[in-house]
């Protein structure tokens, strides 16, 4: 299954110069089990910003336009979407596109799920999700984060699966 995951604050912010503009360690242990195990999908950008890359039991994949890119033995490098695409296709597992802002743009008619953490606050951002059509998506799950001393923002775990083309159309 393709999946996109992400936290945004209230007004759609995902990053800030090139970082998370929040420090939530729940979102971060909620990104952990639901990618732990499976593929993920980053840009070049995205990778370089992982304090230590590559994450840890996950098949990493970046995709970068420059030829001469060289990540840490073992990630995956590509160079355009058909490449990723044949990826996507042969994985036997999850495939979770992590970021940045380009990659959600490229796959979003492809993503079957989306997993986002919504943060109840307001941060200074220079990067915002992509537009989502809601109407194409139900929501599965939500569920509240517990706020507390090291997690200071209210925040809630969401999951959506597309609706089925059919589905939509007998509405």
């Amino acid at each position: 299954m393709l999946t996109f995951i992400w936290a945004e604050d209230e007004n759609g912010v995902i990053g800030d110069k090139g970082t998370i503009p929040w420090q939530l360690p729940a979102d971060m242990t909620f990104f952990k089990e639901t990618t732990w195990g499976g593929a993920v999908v980053m840009g070049r950008k995205t990778y370089d910003s992982i304090p230590h890359p590559p994450l840890k039991n996950r098949e990493n994949v970046v995709l970068t336009r420059d030829l001469n890119y060289q990540a840490a033995p073992g990630v995956k490098v590509y160079h355009n979407k058909e490449e990723i695409m044949d990826f996507i296709c042969a994985y036997r597992g999850d495939v979770h596109i992590i970021g940045g802002t380009a990659l959600f743009q490229m796959f979003r008619e492809e993503v079957e799920r989306l997993y986002r953490t919504v943060i109840h606050a307001s941060f200074p951002g220079d990067t915002y999700m992509v537009p989502i059509d809601w109407k194409e998506w139900k929501l599965i799950n939500c569920q509240k984060g517990t706020v507390n001393e090291k997690n200071l923002y209210p925040h809630d775990f969401q999951i959506f699966d597309r609706i089925k083309e059919s589905s939509v159309q007998n509405k």
